[in-house]
């Protein structure tokens, strides 16, 4: 949709002092009741013309399942829906916002680039269009607040990712009648020394080798741990920067990590192994008829990586339990994950659909049909996901007391993909302590932030 650039230079200013005067409002997502649309001080929205032109990095098979996930809306709305695929979307859009040819809706794989358009005042917050409370009872809980700025929210969910799982060979399991409900970490460690003591075999399958960014399977880690032993407020104050890096309670997560992966004989290879054994290729032993090792945790995209023949039949060859809670930590079950974000860079009647649409239970089903997605709403119909596997995937967010976002992904990127990731390295390998790692972490963090 074409724009007269004074109308988007008044968005921008509305936008912006409307979240300066409004910063509290959305400050305690328990509350009583969130804002009504339009009371922002936006007003009416513009007519649509017909057209909203939507940006996002899905390219092959997710643009075309995203695209087939919009064609019943289309047909519905009347809304002419054009995305528009490109695989250098963190560039491209701040290109495209700078020389003034913006998109209605932009598609943004971390939160970041949300809060970025936030400040600058490029995208409308969803509480001028959306019912605040109903999309915050329909969601994964604590989802929402990944989109968060200033205490308002600017993006919708449209995708989730979850990352809090262990995976495992489901008949050496079946046939050993090993535990496959682990409900704390210290249970977690007792069927690690099981399965070694058992088998005289490694339990744990961990890799981390990925090039120039060999290291960010390891701020995984130390994120579940933050999440387990100190619960989403403080996971909140050290993601944001609103606490120290090196603050003592991150070290003894970091901590926390080194002993586990460092306990003898619990990890094949032992350190060196999971420093250059391929992250994709970590799991890989365990499916051999005489497994190397048993267990991985890793994200829901680590079936791609599977062998083609218990991709085939993943519900039989492949068992999942949620990464478990810590029995002396946060009173809760914490899940880590990561997603899309949708956010409304126009505020006209057709965006405001489009954007509705893509933030609702009924966005996706096609998508979960094909594989490879996932719905952030608790309230998704689940009979659309294309095997039991999946399903168990959406379960263990739906059953989750809290949902935090990959918190590397949320960082400064000097540290959330630079000194967090050679940090984590060096850790590993043992080449510095824990305590060092987080000062030096520490160090780069930029003081602005």
């Amino acid at each position: 949709m074409d724009r007269d650039p004074r109308t988007i230079a008044k968005l921008a200013s509305a936008v912006l002092v409307t979240g300066i005067l409004l910063t509290g409002c959305l400050q305690d997502p328990d509350g009583a009741g969130g804002l009504n649309p339009g009371a922002a001080g936006l007003g009416e929205p513009e007519q649509g013309d017909g057209r909203v032109q939507i940006l996002g990095a899905f390219g092959g098979d997710e643009e075309a399942n995203f695209n087939a996930s919009l064609e019943e809306f289309e047909q519905q709305s009347g809304i002419d829906v054009d995305y528009v695929s490109d695989q250098d979307f963190t560039n491209t859009i701040q290109l495209r916002v700078n020389a003034g040819d913006i998109p209605d809706i932009a598609l943004f794989p971390q939160p970041g680039g949300v809060f970025n358009m936030a400040e600058a005042g490029h995208v409308v917050p969803i509480d001028e269009f959306m019912d605040y409370d109903s999309l915050r009872s329909s969601l994964i809980p604590g989802f929402l607040d990944s989109a968060r700025f200033e205490g308002r929210v600017y993006a919708v969910p449209m995708r989730m990712a979850v990352k809090s799982i262990v995976w495992y060979p489901k008949p050496e399991f079946e046939a050993n009648g090993w535990n496959t409900e682990p409900e704390t970490l210290g249970e977690l460690d007792e069927l690690s020394q099981q399965i070694l003591d058992e088998t005289g075999t490694p339990p744990w399958c961990i890799g981390w080798e990925s090039d120039q960014a060999t290291g960010w399977v390891g701020t995984d880690w130390i994120e579940e741990y933050v999440l387990r032993l100190h619960g989403p407020e403080v996971y909140d104050d050290w993601i944001y920067g609103r606490i120290p890096f090196n603050d003592e309670r991150i070290v003894e997560a970091m901590q926390a990590y080194y002993d586990f992966s460092s306990q003898d004989g619990w990890v094949l290879g032992g350190t060196e192994g999971i420093i250059s054994t391929p992250f994709g290729d970590a799991m890989a032993p365990a499916f051999d008829e005489s497994p190397g090792c048993y267990m991985m945790r890793q994200g829901n995209f680590a079936t791609t990586f599977f062998p083609a023949d218990i991709t085939s039949n993943l519900d039989e060859e492949v068992g999942i339990f949620v990464f478990p809670r810590d029995e002396d930590g946060y009173d809760g079950q914490p899940i880590l994950g990561g997603g899309d974000l949708a956010a409304a860079f126009s505020y006209d009647t057709d965006t405001i659909e489009v954007m509705k649409f893509l933030g609702s239970p009924e966005f996706g089903q096609p998508w979960a049909e094909a594989g490879g997605w996932l719905s952030p709403h608790r309230t998704f119909d689940q009979s659309f996901y294309p095997d039991e596997l999946t399903r168990q995937i959406s379960q263990i967010a739906i059953d989750a007391d809290v949902f935090r976002y990959d918190g590397s992904d949320v960082m400064p990127r000097e540290v959330g993909s630079g000194s967090f990731w050679t940090g984590m390295v060096q850790l590993q390998t043992g080449a510095k302590s824990a305590q060092q790692v987080a000062d030096d972490i520490q160090a780069t963090w930029p003081e602005e932030s």
